[in-house]
């Protein structure tokens, strides 16, 4: 052992800040080294998982198996001890008697091994007198020393905010929590294989751009040394997106992060992952066909049914979804109907008599806005496309012919909560330029989350692109509503939390 390594581990033992736990496996550490072994081993000849085992246990008994997991419990009985050894699969029981290992080694599984640590291990498969699978080890090796114990419950980490600090234990101790991520990741690899089918292509497009477009979102703001210019994380993919479409590119999707400057609640962390899909020659109806299909074989394929339960509520995902016109939902819930807000002064009225706290000013839009926020999203339960939104609030949406104040958008919903948000694009440089000066207006006058000005896009959109249907799904709350979770913190692998003190 170097003297740079002794040194560590005295200070480490010498530290007040350590619990005793800690120490005494610190004090074991060096005590394994001592004896010449690697507590922290290399690559392990693993040909069984303990699902494998488990489910195969009469198949397989007498057999040979080798299998690398964690060790989650002990039981001792004599010169016999049973432990739990935990792999990417599940649990299995592994039993080491002192008269198969030898005294010496059977001393050493007993003395040296700590909950957590991570071992390798050989033996043979036999189901115990009450019947649970087991491994018989005649042979093991330390994989990794644990030096931190875990949670005195392995099997219940409650502590909310320690959970999302240390997903690496709320993994290892919650597995439920781990079945959540699986989940996810069937999820994504089930959309890629969706879209790719029907001739969509995926494309990757800059996170790091001049002009942060696509949203009404405040962005995160960096600075680019060698070019002196700053620089924004996007908030959105979209215009880029369309950007191809001008291409020639027909059939284009992009699954990647998004980054919005915005507070964190149980609907909202700063970094996100969104999918959107563009679709040349298609409209917002065909969208609305694209995101049910999706959505519904996505669930039979993860989950193996069309019906979930979520947040108390018991929801069919099977096609086709309701749909509800924006004025017919505000009429119906808020008591507003389109007459009532024409002007941003009727707007003021309309948030003074219904007493809405309203957080930008109350012109037509954000009025309109918190209306559907507070009076109409939360009763759309089943699945709902609630359509043709004002133009007010769709500054990238096609105005419906012969009703230039509404346009051919809609948001989705399930459960009270947005699932997605999809438009006929609009394709008229003239148009998006008028729109585009309104969002500036609104900018000046202090709404920072403003759709900014960007005229390289518009001279995109003076090449000529193709009518197309456009829709941005956010996966986090499709993983949300596929897991019954009610926090997007629930669903990420690591959010975004405060720094501790």
């Amino acid at each position: 052992m170097s003297g740079d390594f002794r040194l560590i581990v005295e200070e480490m033992l010498a530290d007040p800040n350590l619990s005793e736990e800690v120490k005494r496996r610190i004090a074991k550490l060096d005590q394994i080294r001592e004896m010449g072994i690697d507590p922290f081993g290399g690559p392990y000849p693993v040909d069984s998982t303990a699902e494998d085992i488990s489910s195969r246990c009469d198949e397989l008994s007498g057999t040979e198996v080798s299998i690398a997991g964690r060790i989650t419990a002990f039981r001792q009985h004599g010169r016999a001890t049973f432990a739990d050894l935990r792999d990417r699969t599940g649990r299995i029981q592994i039993y080491a008697r002192e008269n198969v290992l030898g005294e010496e080694e059977y001393a050493k599984f007993v003395d040296l091994l700590d909950l957590g640590d991570i071992i390798g291990a050989s033996g043979n498969v036999f189901r115990t007198r009450k019947g649970e699978p087991t491994v018989e080890i005649t042979d093991w090796t330390f994989l990794c020393k644990a030096l931190r114990p875990l949670p005195e419950k392995w099997h219940g980490l409650t502590d909310v905010d320690l959970r999302y600090r240390q997903r690496y234990v709320d993994l290892i101790v919650n597995p439920e929590v781990k079945d959540v991520f699986v989940k996810r990741t069937k999820i994504i690899s089930f959309i890629r294989k969706y879209l790719d089918d029907r001739g969509f292509l995926e494309v990757e497009t800059p996170i790091l751009q001049t002009v942060a477009g696509g949203a009404n979102a405040r962005p995160f703001v960096t600075h680019h040394n060698a070019l002196d210019i700053d620089v924004y994380l996007r908030i959105a993919v979209e215009l880029y997106l369309k950007r191809l479409l001008v291409g020639g590119l027909e059939r284009v999707y992009e699954l990647g992060k998004n980054f919005r400057n915005e507070g964190i609640d149980t609907r909202h962390n700063p970094e996100f992952t969104m999918l959107e899909v563009y679709q040349a020659y298609a409209d917002y109806e065909d969208m609305m066909t694209l995101c049910e299909d999706m959505v519904y074989q996505c669930a039979l394929e993860v989950l193996g049914t069309s019906e979930i339960e979520y947040d108390g509520h018991k929801i069919d995902l099977t096609p086709p979804w309701n749909r509800v016109k924006v004025w017919d939902a505000m009429e119906m819930w808020a008591g507003v109907s389109y007459d009532d807000l024409r002007t941003d002064e009727q707007a003021e009225k309309v948030a003074e008599d219904l007493n809405l706290k309203m957080e930008k000013s109350p012109t037509k839009a954000n009025v309109i806005n918190k209306l559907l926020d507070e009076k109409v999203e939360p009763y759309l339960i089943e699945p709902t496309f609630l359509m043709d939104y004002p133009v007010e609030i769709s500054p990238l949406a096609k105005r419906i012919p012969g009703q230039p104040d509404l346009t051919s958008r809609f948001e989705v919903f399930v459960a009270g909560k947005e699932l997605g948000n999809a438009f006929s694009e609009l394709n008229d440089p003239i148009d998006q330029r008028e729109r585009f000066l309104q969002q500036a207006k609104a900018r000046a006058m202090g709404d920072e989350e403003a759709h900014v000005f960007d005229e390289d896009f518009l001279t995109a959109l003076e090449y000529g692109m193709p009518p197309a249907g456009g829709i941005g799904i956010g996966i986090d709350r499709l993983v949300m509503l596929f897991t019954g979770s009610t926090s997007i913190r629930d669903v990420i692998l690591f959010p975004m939390m405060r720094p501790k003190v």
